[in-house]
């Protein structure tokens, strides 16, 4: 296996002074650029799948297929331009979005709500322009509509009634639209035609937005993040409402660190269910992270292999299903195989209480396992001393941290944490993934979990990546990490 290194940075917190207030698809660019001259060859981000619009954590998204069109970057969409972009701001307008700006971290209800207002604009002119007069552009959106169908349909229907229905969950429609059936579509089709082909537009423009960065960051690779699971307000659990279990919710059995376990409020799916239709949903969930990722990390991999999961009415105890590890085993094989036939790499989350089977099934299928260095340890031994890096299995992923974790410069100085560095890029898995706050010593978390403030999730870098080029810091930190990597063989 080739020995490689990248980094793991939410695409949300990379800012441009281009930029709106949060990263966007444009802006991995300019950090790909970056990563590259820092001698990375990959760049791991978290999902970018569209969120319900009052949350902020990208592991409770709406879809698992649709891209979230508050990445999307306003002046590069022609339709904008077309209605003289930024120049027809009015003045509160210019007002709110010089304070995103200059906002320290992330202000996502003023960056959405400038950017849906403008989106829509330009979805007037492109109705009124383009698909009117049937120009080249109104026959590319038409193709990509086609060409999507498979996904885009189901997806832009849901999203559509959600705006019809003032964001409630779809569990609070009336019928015929809470039953998601095929004749709710049809009805929703004939009652909201033009919401739908908007929401179908701003997935067009935010695919072509998304393809256009990889390709210019190529020989560069984009890693994407799956949830295991996806929020029961969702187009996938609309339509499915079958292989679900509705009264139920996902979580983690108690632990060290949770003496009463976790509830995630996620459904849990009806595994036999998706057995049954060969694993259809996955087998989509697969092909579009083939179509959006060089290669993409598995989150809760375990989750795969057996789901702990609490019934709403507490009539019986929570338990795992399936419930044996033969049944457990032949499940998260199949599912493990379903994501590979995506034809991008797989990688996966397999930190935290996994039974052993789990680690010697992905192993068996070729597919790595995390490594986080502070964890590495001889557990049942006295002084619990660190495992040397150096013999971590080279089917594995190493990493100083994730987006769970705090960095390492909460808890040591900048000398140490460059040591660390060092250790990582030395060891013996074949791919390394550094945090951005760990090339620079930030000491910003992304999330601390289970704890719900105005934090998490809002992270931004302390200057435009567009001006790391003049930037000391920026160009020291490249050099230095440029010259541990090649040092390292990576």
């Amino acid at each position: 296996m080739t020995r490689t290194s990248g980094i793991s940075v939410p695409l949300f917190s990379i800012v441009t002074s281009r930029g709106w207030g949060i990263g966007e698809f444009p802006d991995l660019v300019d950090f790909g650029h970056w990563a590259a001259r820092a001698g990375q060859s990959l760049i791991q981000i978290l999902p970018v799948m569209e969120l319900p619009e009052f949350e902020r954590s990208p592991y409770s998204a709406l879809t698992s297929c649709a891209l979230d069109p508050t990445y999307i970057a306003l002046p590069d969409v022609p339709d904008f331009d077309a209605i003289g972009g930024e120049l027809a701001f009015e003045p509160h307008d210019r007002l709110m979005l010089a304070e995103a700006r200059e906002a320290h971290q992330i202000d996502y209800a003023a960056v959405r709500r400038l950017k849906q207002r403008w989106l829509r604009r330009a979805w007037e002119r492109f109705t009124q322009r383009e698909l009117a007069a049937g120009s080249p552009r109104a026959r590319a959106f038409d193709d990509y509509c086609t060409r999507e169908a498979w996904w885009l349909d189901d997806y832009a229907v849901f999203r559509a009634l959600l705006t019809h229905f003032d964001q409630r969950a779809w569990w609070e429609w009336p019928e015929p639209f809470r039953s998601g059936s095929d004749d709710a579509c049809r009805e929703a089709r004939r009652l909201l035609a033009d919401e739908i082909a908007y929401r179908k537009y701003l997935q067009w423009i935010a695919d072509e937005q998304w393809a256009a960065a990889r390709e210019a960051v190529f020989p560069l690779r984009v890693f994407g993040d799956l949830p295991f699971m996806i929020s029961g307000n969702s187009d996938d659990v609309w339509r499915r409402q079958e292989q679900f279990h509705l009264d139920a919710t996902v979580g983690a059995p108690p632990d060290a660190f949770a003496a009463d376990g976790q509830d995630w409020g996620l459904p849990p799916w009806r595994w036999q269910e998706l057995q049954q239709n060969h694993y259809a949903w996955m087998r989509q969930r697969a092909r579009r992270m083939g179509q959006l990722f060089s290669g993409f990390r598995i989150d809760h991999l375990v989750g795969l292999y057996r789901t702990w999961i609490r019934l709403a009415d507490r009539s019986r105890e929570p338990y795992f299903d399936p419930a044996d590890e033969p049944a457990q085993q032949a499940l998260g094989d199949a599912l493990v195989r379903v994501f590979q036939s995506s034809g991008a790499e797989v990688i996966a989350e397999d930190l935290g209480t996994v039974p052993p089977f789990v680690r010697a099934s992905i192993t068996a299928l070729g597919v790595p396992g995390f490594k986080v260095m502070r964890w590495e340890r001889r557990w049942d031994e006295l002084d619990q001393p660190a495992i040397d890096p150096t013999t971590f299995a080279e089917l594995s992923v190493a990493t100083t941290g994730t987006h769970d974790i705090e960095p390492l410069a909460a808890t040591m100085d900048a000398d140490d944490a460059d040591r660390a560095l060092d250790a990582l890029l030395g060891s013996g898995s074949y791919l390394t993934l550094v945090p951005l706050q760990d090339v620079f010593g930030w000491p910003d978390r992304i999330n601390t979990p289970s704890l719900v403030d105005g934090i998490n999730w809002t992270w931004r870098v302390p200057k435009p990546v567009d001006t790391w080029t003049s930037w000391p810091l920026a160009q020291e930190r490249q050099q230095h990490l440029a010259a541990r990597t090649r040092a390292a063989g990576r």
